[in-house]
């Protein structure tokens, strides 16, 4: 890292610990974290969306704390791998997950192989929302959320199918939602990922996908491969602006979702090593290329949290809402 752009993260880093500069100098020696390279585990397979924003960022924190940070996908089970994987390492913050309410929060609630809690995780800090649009594949003959509703009801004897990344994500319970809300049968095509579903509507296996955004739907589109019908947002960054919103839609004006995202560590782990890595991505959300970066990429960028009770306050909002969705597709938690 350059010298002025040291100076400058471990000026951010004593200003949201709280504590004098020396101080904070003082107990980073003492800890002397870390002194090997980090684990950034990204619950699915390289190319999708969670995975290219753990790219952006795990370079932009490696270079905050002078350590590598390896991005190690683990794809399936709707995020269960990767999640495993975090609870399976100590809980020491050398192993930290690029994760969502899909995998923190929905899999334990709903799937009662998951067999971990919510609050096995804290929160290290928020990162984004990502914006969440559907796609169609390129014969489907709709370019619009309203069409696509019409065609899914002349089509109820042969139900069109929709992909996502997995079994009770949150992309599911939409279509669920969907479906209901219009009163016209969706079948859900569960895959391994984003990468895979996307090839999946891409080719022409389904007829839908549901999926957070990224900028290579454009450039499919643009091919001919595949058609962006809507986002599911109420407001869009700049770069997103081309895609029609929600309100466009007649029938489903109200019917917005986002995806929260963030980073997250096994519960247990010092305190002082999770402040550090807190400043590390605080850091990298406050650097203007990598927030164009993630804005472009489809991303509302979120602001850097300060300390763990404010970490701790976003982590029991997601929770609340997770828990409003499963009961408007009228699901009940396992536990």
């Amino acid at each position: 890292m350059h010298t002025t752009h040291r100076r400058q993260f471990l000026q951010y880093a004593s200003l949201l610990a709280g504590a004098p500069w020396l101080a904070t100098q003082q107990a980073w020696a003492a800890d002397a974290y870390p002194t090997k390279p980090l684990s950034l585990v990204v619950p699915y397979p390289a190319g999708g969306a969670s995975d290219t924003a753990a790219r952006i960022f795990g370079e932009s924190i490696g270079k905050s704390l002078k350590q590598q940070v390896v991005v190690e996908n683990y794809g399936g089970g709707t995020g269960l791998i990767g999640a495993n994987k975090v609870l399976s390492a100590q809980a020491d913050a050398y192993t930290f997950f690029h994760g969502s309410i899909n995998e923190v929060f929905l899999a334990p609630m709903l799937n009662p192989s998951a067999r971990y809690s919510p609050k096995d995780f804290s929160l290290v800090a928020p990162i984004s929302e990502a914006h969440i649009v559907l796609l169609a594949r390129n014969g489907l003959q709709a370019d619009s959320l309203d069409k696509v509703i019409a065609l899914a009801k002349q089509s109820s004897a042969k139900p069109l199918t929709y992909a996502t990344v997995g079994i009770d994500s949150i992309y599911h319970l939409m279509g669920e939602a969907l479906a209901t809300r219009v009163g016209a049968p969706l079948l859900h095509v569960p895959y391994k990922g984003g990468a895979p579903a996307l090839q999946g509507v891409a080719g022409g296996e389904v007829d839908l996908a549901i999926l957070p955004y990224q900028t290579s739907f454009d450039a499919m589109q643009t091919q001919g491969r595949l058609k962006v019908v809507t986002s599911f947002s109420k407001e869009l960054p700049t770069p997103l602006a081309h895609i029609p919103l929600i309100s466009q839609s007649q029938q489903l004006p109200d019917f917005a979702y986002t995806i929260s995202g963030g980073y997250f560590v096994k519960q247990g782990c010092p305190a002082e090593r999770v402040s550090l890595l807190r400043s590390a991505i605080g850091a990298a959300l406050l650097n203007p290329e990598i927030r164009a970066r993630l804005e472009a990429e489809g991303r509302t960028v979120a602001q850097p949290t300060s300390n763990q009770a404010a970490a701790n306050q976003a982590f029991d909002q997601y929770l609340l809402r997770v828990g409003e969705l499963i009961r408007t597709v009228g699901r009940k938690p396992v536990a």
